[in-house]
């Protein structure tokens, strides 16, 4: 499915303000979060806004355009948060606790669950519309979000297994299988945090993970 581009605005209309381009698009994620890319509409973004659909053009022009710069803002926010949830644990040290300081990153990572439910609406819409949306529009979502995520931990895992602490040779693939083992379970089992878990079923996922982790790299294993 390719989006249509909408009509170009009247160029005698008057250039929309910062605060009509921000409510366009705070609506834009508010619809697309609730029906998806494929029912998100110039009108359906107008009535939610309470503005005129030529107002919504005046803003953003081709709601194709919208919805990918709307996907793309949402998906680097949440990469920024899991970027700072990355820095902060492990901690540096021969002393640390790397079980409990695994555990406690996996169970930050997941916050963000909690912390950008509307973007995860907007996940598990998208994962449904896979093979209808436009061409690259799931390219840059992953490279603006999960890759980018991905990376800035390797990073991290990758000064951690510098301090003696784990063995690793390939800190992007690790930070996929840390990913993978201690958060992924959750991530399937809520869909994406829309039927939250058990906090006791959740420790167990994660307790869980986070021991197949350092099998497979706690120094010295």
């Amino acid at each position: 499915m390719t989006s249509t581009p909408d009509a170009t605005p009247d160029a005698t209309a008057p250039v929309p303000t910062a605060a009509e381009r921000q409510a366009v698009a705070r609506a834009a994620r508010a619809v697309l979060a609730r029906q998806g890319w494929g029912r998100t509409t110039a009108e359906a973004i107008a009535a939610s806004a309470g503005v005129s659909r030529d107002e919504v053009r005046a803003c953003a022009g081709d709601t194709g355009q919208l919805l990918l710069s709307v996907l793309l803002d949402s998906s680097a926010s949440v990469a920024a948060h899991l970027a700072d949830v990355a820095v902060a644990r492990p901690g540096p040290g021969e002393s640390v606790d790397l079980g409990t300081e695994l555990t406690d990153l996996a169970h930050a990572w997941l916050s963000a669950l909690d912390a950008f439910p509307e973007h995860f609406a907007i996940v598990r819409h998208l994962a449904a519309e896979i093979t209808e949306l436009p061409a690259g529009v799931a390219e840059k979502w992953q490279t603006a979000g999960p890759r980018q995520a991905q990376t800035d931990l390797a990073h991290r895992l990758r000064t951690v297994a510098d301090s003696g602490l784990l063995d690793i040779d390939d800190a992007d693939r690790a930070a996929v299988r840390f990913v993978q083992l201690t958060t992924l379970a959750v991530v399937q089992a809520s869909f994406h945090g829309a039927l939250p878990l058990a906090e006791e079923h959740t420790a167990v996922l994660v307790a869980q993970g986070v021991e197949d982790f350092l099998r497979l790299y706690r120094t010295g294993r």
